[in-house]
């Protein structure tokens, strides 16, 4: 398919993938480009050459500045849908870098509008990807062939069969790979790290069940249809999804990078379920053990804005909600609005629990505050103060979510949240929004991933994909 890069010229995506096998999980691929690393173009004392794929809200607060601000990366290349907010990436890249290095011209960075197109430029070594949720699986594994390390945004899919596809993919390409699941790493968030060892340590006895607090989201939402933008590639915006009319409400605001509306609409986010689900069902997992597998059973109650028949609003994702899980191990967990916020483990012998405090990701998400002196309390005091001996487990230490990110790219070694972790702790949210959906009790196998005796659930593992957009239109692959 054509498209036109920022100075208006048409360019070909090149055909990088071609007629070869990949055994296993039905997936079959044959990569065409060679990651530079492979071929020696960038030894592990250059810079490793960056590009990012998508510019609204998450990557200019936070992915972007938490990558530049490293001496081993440098961003080289920005992409957006919208070419306003390209444009507007490319200048801000720019500017920290003549601020911080005292160049003007320290950089001059590329600026596309399909994002295919920089995956085709061998000095790119890595991207960062910073979309819409329904934007995350795809792109991540036509980077991974295209010989690139990703960072990629929470949650890791939309579906539980492109979560999978990606991180086999992921697995048999080598790449470094890390989930932004910042509660691993110990800046800013020591606490959760913490948390989890002196649970795993039996600091709290024998861990019986597992407390999540999340919010749900308002309905509301404009649905009255308006002229596209002349910035935005619509089509691409909606990629694999229905196509439905543009109206602003349903992406992203024109002016300013305030909340966007997509992560309110099914479509393209399970809602908070897998918006803080990702965060905090991750250190549950974390916490219990389990970060490759998963409930065994599942059962939910939630409610729905188009429960009500006269509901108008464009939003339609999950409000108040509860969901009630059992692991294997017997550890049960239940989330959901009636748990106070952040992560509560309970064991025979006490519990600890771990929040955020006062941080969050944005002042619009409907996620309370709370005072940072209740982000980390315990039923006895003496059990935060309990040191972890040197023949106890001591969980993965990470510094810094993107620092070791591009440290494992020089090493080669695995992140502190890879793939596969990645990809359980999201598939436990979304069996979790099924369950919501459904009104019985769920019997979900982790290990095959699939649900035991249930089409009507099974079908919900995947969803319609709109030609040429999704997982199954990737040249060369197959599910």
């Amino acid at each position: 398919m054509d498209k036109k890069n920022s100075s208006g010229n048409k360019m070909t995506r090149r055909e990088y993938l071609k007629t070869s096998a990949m055994g296993g999980a039905g997936l079959f691929f044959a990569p065409s480009i060679v990651p530079s690393s492979v071929m020696g173009s960038n030894p592990p004392s250059e810079k490793i050459n960056i590009g990012q794929i998508g510019c609204g809200r998450i990557a200019r607060g936070h992915d972007l500045p938490e990558t530049m601000k490293y001496d081993m990366a440098r961003v080289v290349a920005v992409n957006d849908v919208d070419m306003d907010r390209a444009r507007e990436g490319k200048e801000l890249v720019e500017q920290y870098y003549a601020r911080e290095k005292g160049k003007e011209n320290y950089v001059d960075v590329a600026v596309y509008q399909d994002y295919r197109e920089m995956l085709e430029d061998p000095e790119i070594d890595a991207v960062i990807i910073s979309t819409p949720d329904h934007w995350h699986a795809q792109p991540a594994i036509e980077a991974a062939l295209a010989g690139k390390d990703i960072y990629l945004q929470k949650p890791a899919s939309l579906t539980i069969e492109e979560g999978r596809a990606m991180s086999d993919i992921i697995h048999r390409t080598g790449t470094v790979f890390q989930i932004g699941s910042q509660q691993r790493s110990v800046n800013p968030w020591p606490q959760f790290k913490r948390a989890c060892e002196l649970v795993r340590n039996g600091r709290i006895g024998e861990l019986q069940h597992v407390e999540v607090g999340l919010p749900g989201d308002p309905g509301g939402g404009d649905t009255t249809q308006m002229p596209v933008p002349e910035s935005l590639d619509y089509d691409m915006w909606l990629g694999s999804t229905p196509d439905v009319p543009y109206t602003e409400q349903r992406v992203h605001p024109e002016e300013g990078y305030s909340r966007p509306g997509w992560l309110r609409i099914e479509a393209y986010s399970a809602g908070m379920i897998t918006g803080w689900g990702a965060h905090h069902i991750d250190t549950a997992h974390w916490g219990m053990g389990t970060e490759h597998s998963g409930p065994v059973e599942i059962e939910a109650t939630a409610e729905f804005p188009t429960d009500d028949p006269n509901y108008s609003g464009l939003w339609n994702v999950h409000g108040d909600f509860k969901v009630t899980a059992k692991y294997a191990n017997g550890v049960t967990m239940t989330v959901g609005g009636d748990n106070k916020q952040g992560v509560r483990f309970v064991g025979s012998d006490g519990w600890i629990y771990v929040s955020r405090g006062d941080v969050g990701v944005t002042a619009s998400d409907p996620v309370s505050a709370q005072k940072q002196t209740e982000s980390f309390q315990a039923s006895d005091p003496k059990i935060l103060r309990s040191e972890i001996g040197e023949n106890e487990i001591h969980l993965y230490e990470s510094e810094e979510q993107h620092g070791n990110w591009l440290k494992c790219i020089k090493s080669r070694e695995l992140t502190v949240a890879p793939a596969e972790v990645a990809h359980r702790s999201c598939s436990a949210c979304l069996v979790s929004h099924i369950a919501m959906k459904l009104p019985r009790k769920l019997y979900w196998d982790p290990v095959n991933e699939r649900f035991k005796n249930d089409d009507e659930a099974n079908a919900m593992l995947s969803r319609p994909q709109r030609s040429p957009w999704g997982v199954k239109y990737i040249d060369g692959l197959r599910i």
